[in-house]
């Protein structure tokens, strides 16, 4: 596990942006959308990179079958290279809220507000993807159902980018650390590359 603790927003934002574009031209990949509100359309990020996202469609009848295509669509991509999130600030990934089992695949999630349901990526199947990048805490406590974030601690290429406030709550000891390993960390993200790299 690695955390990059960087000065202020920007750049965190800045490292996490030239990580996700490395990434991108070294291994080509196919998007997968994380959660989606049903009754929703796709998530237009990646819509400008490939022809529609292969995400779960808000607009479907047979909910479960989906979710059982979508788990289909991943393994027949060769799985997920790169996992990029943000965290929420009780710990939950996508939908996967609090209390939610850390084993569980793509499936549909009950929600408390409207919508009252939505399609999510589970935390198992993001558990499977060779390199997981994430934000907030989760560093210093145990593995935790209660902050689904927490099972990023066993992946063993997870990194976790944060600005120097995120750390406040950190054990002094940790940040030293983390920050000790900054010459390794930007060796991920310098030089930047080109598509004409490649």
């Amino acid at each position: 596990m690695r955390l990059v603790i960087l000065e202020d927003y920007d750049l965190a934002s800045e490292w996490a942006a030239k990580y996700i574009r490395n990434r991108i031209i070294q291994f080509k990949p196919r998007y997968f959308t994380l959660g989606l509100l049903t009754g929703s359309t796709p998530f237009g990020f990646y819509k400008k990179l490939i022809e529609p996202p292969p995400g779960p469609p808000g607009n479907v009848t047979d909910l479960e079958a989906e979710c059982e295509a979508f788990e289909k669509k991943i393994a027949q991509a060769g799985g997920i290279d790169l996992f990029v999130g943000g965290i929420g600030p009780d710990g939950h990934i996508a939908f996967n809220e609090p209390g939610s089992s850390l084993v569980y695949r793509t499936r549909v999630k009950t929600l408390s507000k409207v919508p009252t349901m939505a399609l999510t990526v589970g935390v198992g199947t993001v558990m499977d993807a060779r390199a997981a990048f994430a934000l907030y805490k989760a560093i210093e406590e145990g593995v935790n159902r209660m902050w689904t974030v927490s099972a990023f601690q066993q992946h063993l290429h997870t990194i976790f980018v944060c600005d120097e406030d995120a750390t406040l709550e950190l054990r002094v000891k940790t940040v030293k650390y983390f920050k000790g390993l900054m010459h390794v960390h930007n060796r991920l993200v310098d030089p930047v590359l080109s598509i004409n790299d490649q």
